[in-house]
Parts: C-alpha cells; structure tokens; sequence
C-alpha cells in the first residue's frame, strides 16, 4: 500500500499557511482587473466558438449532364394579349419548344396591371387546315363592312354579328376573303337580316378602323369575333362581350359552324342571345375572346443547363401580325433561376453567408415601358444573364446537406427591329462555381483555449503582481536607508 506521505509528494499545489502570506491593496486591484478580464476573453473565446466559420472556394461546375435548371417567372405586359401570348424556349444544342402551356398561367390584365378576371384559359384549339377555298371562282361581297360609326347598332340589332377583323395587306386576311364573303352571302339568304334577324357576317378593315380595332383589342389578322347581344354568360369563363372563331375558314366550315350558332335561337326571339348549345367540333373552335389587351405571364420552365433563350412575343400558326402595333413593354415581378429554398433553409444560408441571395431575383421589380409612337415601334426588348451557381455545404451531426442558390447578372436593351417585336431572356451558365463549406469547430479546442486564458490572465496577473510589490518595497527600502 502507498502511504499517504508518498502521495502528498507528488502533490503539484503545494499549500502555503494563510499565516505566511500577505495581502494588499495592489494585488486586490490586479485580482479584480484579472477577474474582468478572464471573463472579457472567455466572452470572446465562446463567441468564436459558436460563429460559424466557412471556407469559399471557386471549382469547376459538378452538375451531371442530365440535370435541368428551374426558372420561374411572372411577368406583365400591358400591351400583349393573352388570346396571341406565347412563351417559347431554346438552346445552343437545337431544342426549341414552341408555346408553352403545361406549366404556364395567363392573366387578362388592364393598363394598371390589375387582372380582369379569372385565369385566361386557351383551350384546345383546333389545327386550321383550311384556311380559305382551293377554287379561284369569282365572288362578290356578300357581308357588310362595320365601321366606329355603326358598329354598335349593327351589334345590337342582330341577335349574332360575326365580324372579320382584317388587314388588306395580311396574306391570310387575303386567303379568307373570298370564302368569307361567299360564306356571308349563304348565310344572307338563309336568314334573312331584314326578316330573320338572328345572325349577320361582316368585316372590319383595320387599317382604316384602327381604333375600332384596338376597343377590341385585335391584334392578329384575320380575328374572327362572335358578338352575341344581351347577356352571354359563360361555364368557367364568367361574363364576357364575345367569343373568338378558331374554326375552319373554308366556306363550307364557315357556313356549317354559323348554322350550328343560329340553332338554338327561336327565329322570332331577336332580343337576346340564347346559351351555346353547339356540338363539341364547333365549341372547341371557340374560345373566350380576351377583355383587355394586356397580360400576365407566370409560371416555370426546366431547361437544360446550356446557353439558351426564353422568349415571349405574339405568335400564331393561322394570323399575321402588324410589327409596328406590338408592344412587349412588360414588368418583371419574379424572374429566378433554381428550385426556391424554404423559409428554415433560407436562414440556414442567411446564417453561413449573410452576402449570399442579393442576387437571387436580380430583375425583380424592374419595368422596361416603351411610349408606343412611331419612334418607339417595332421595339424587342433583350435581356443577357450571367448565371452563378452557388453550393453550400452544411454539417449537421455526422452527415452533410448540400443546397443550391443560384444568382445572376442582368443586363438590358431595347433594340429596333424589322420583325414582330419579342421579349427574349437570353441565359448563360458560368462554367465555374462557388463552392461554399461549413468548417466545424471542435470543443476540445474550446476547452484548450478557456484553460489558457484563465492560466495565461492569472500567471500574469501573478507577475505583474511580483514586480508591483518588489517594486514597492524596493522604494521603502530606500526611505528607510535615508533616515538612517
């Protein structure tokens, strides 16, 4: 057995009698100046400790081939139908998707960007294939041409006026007019509109009835519009003036789809427009004309993580566009690259890079509004992003949670064009990526670091406490001497 008197010799604090030593005053201020500052540098040493440290580097992009990148969007035009809005996307490798609509929302707004309604939905519209008669016999106009001045008396004296919105010099307007017009001569004599009065066809020239054509907000040639008097009151769609024709434009396909219109309408009721209760090939050749001639475009896309373009413009396979009358003015209310992060993962990258998400939405909030006059016509408006991806490496216990954010750099022009004027996002990835890592800080190090404050403060404290009272009685040594 070990004696006690051998364990007390390796004892490392040594006591000395409380007899034996001596306080002061100077060592009970060094005492408290320690006190403070052990506990100043403890406050320190645990902030460090609980600040997360990261390390940031640049490496080459790690994204597999396969891989496709989420931009979300929502963006107003105030001058762009919904009834012609297209969003299309492209890239360098050759992929073009035209007129997408799965995950595309469209919004009837007016000029103050305010919706006008419930979602504008495009149905399904038949494939014109007939766009006029193949025979080149001769025709005479058989319907009556409207103007700002009778529009509205013709509207309200006809139980159905079909109007064909034209341009002279629209080669589709020029493929429909002579089926058009024998169309409105068999109707004619069908239903008399002097004795019948249920249905008419006419025409509008928009080049002379410009502003006719804008109340009703054409935009594409030939529009064919179904006007219906009184009510007209529609399943899903809600109220609206009228309807647009999308049906076949030979005169047989005309013909049969205004027999199909006047049906349900008693021959001697001429004061109001009875409910639709055509056949579904004709009702899939109508849809709900819009109310306001802007529109909201919201919704995503995936792309592939190669250069490419979003473009949004008027388009359609069966009408022809004035360039000089489009107006892509639009309002960026959301345009983001990537799947947007959570509330908790947010703060959790807020947390490790406070400088990180500025960029995230860089357009958001911009408008590029074009004065439409003649100086101004004919305007695409382009957008060139840089496209940044950010990786976050997250340690949580024993495994790593990797997030993605994605930030970009935007630069805009509005560039005079001779073709139908677009909204194009040109997007570009960066080859290269950020690359940041949460480094995890060990407790023992802590530990360490607590125990060599309060060592290294107290050992300090100890000698400057030395060298005061050396110090000191060094000096009353030398006043003793001199009275001696």
């Amino acid at each position: 057995m070990i004696s006690a008197s051998k364990l007390k010799s390796v004892d490392f604090y040594r006591k000395i009698p409380r007899d034996l030593t001596e306080a002061s005053l100077s060592g009970a201020g060094l005492s408290i100046i320690a006190a403070f500052a052990m506990m100043f540098l403890f406050g320190m040493e645990l902030n460090n400790y609980l600040t997360v440290s990261t390390l940031t580097s640049i490496i080459v992009d790690r994204s597999s081939d396969g891989e496709f990148l989420r931009i979300d969007f929502n963006i107003s035009f105030p001058a762009l139908s919904c009834e012609f809005a297209s969003v299309d996307v492209s890239n360098v490798l050759g992929t073009n998707r035209l007129n997408i609509t799965k995950t595309v929302r469209k919004l009837s707004i007016d000029p103050n960007l305010i919706p006008t309604g419930a979602e504008f939905h495009s149905g399904p519209i038949p494939k014109v294939s007939k766009h006029g008669d193949d025979s080149e016999e001769e025709y005479v106009d058989g319907s009556d041409s409207l103007t700002a001045e009778n529009f509205e008396k013709y509207a309200h004296r006809y139980s159905i006026l079909v109007a064909n919105f034209f341009a002279p010099w629209c080669y589709w307007s020029n493929r429909l007019k002579p089926s058009w017009e024998r169309a409105a001569k068999i109707i004619k004599e069908r239903y008399d509109p002097e004795i019948d009065g249920r249905i008419l066809l006419a025409k509008v020239d928009c080049t002379r009835e410009g502003e006719l054509c804008r109340r009703h907000h054409i935009q594409g040639y030939p529009s064919i519009r179904i006007f219906r008097k009184g009510s007209d009151v529609k399943e899903n769609h809600g109220h609206h003036e009228h309807e647009s024709y999308y049906g076949e434009r030979d005169t047989d396909g005309l013909v049969a789809a205004m027999e199909t219109l006047v049906a349900p309408i008693p021959r001697y009721s001429s004061n109001m427009a009875l409910a639709d209760e055509s056949n579904h090939s004709v009702e899939t050749a109508k849809r709900p004309a819009p109310l306001t001639s802007g529109c909201r475009i919201e919704g995503f896309v995936r792309v592939k993580k190669v250069p490419g373009t979003l473009v949004i413009s008027a388009h359609s396979g069966s009408h022809s566009f004035d360039p000089s009358q489009i107006n892509v003015s639009h309002v960026i209310s959301q345009f983001s690259f990537g799947k947007k992060l959570s509330q908790r993962m947010l703060f959790e990258v807020k947390r490790l890079t406070p400088y990180l998400g500025g960029s995230h939405d860089r357009l958001m909030g911009r408008s590029y509004i074009i004065n439409h006059d003649h100086a101004n016509a004919n305007v695409t408006i382009e957008h060139y992003l840089q496209v940044v991806k950010t990786e976050i490496a997250l340690r949580r216990s024993s495994q790593e949670l990797k997030l993605h954010e994605y930030e970009y750099t935007a630069h805009s022009s509005l560039v005079h064009s001779l073709y139908i004027p677009v909204a194009k996002f040109h997007f570009e990835r960066s080859p290269m990526q950020v690359l940041v890592t949460e480094v995890p800080k060990s407790f023992s190090h802590f530990i360490t670091n607590v125990c060599a404050i309060i060592g290294g403060v107290f050992t300090v404290a100890g000698i400057l406490d030395s060298i005061l009272h050396s110090t000191l009685w060094f000096v009353k040594k030398i006043d003793l001497g001199k009275q001696f």
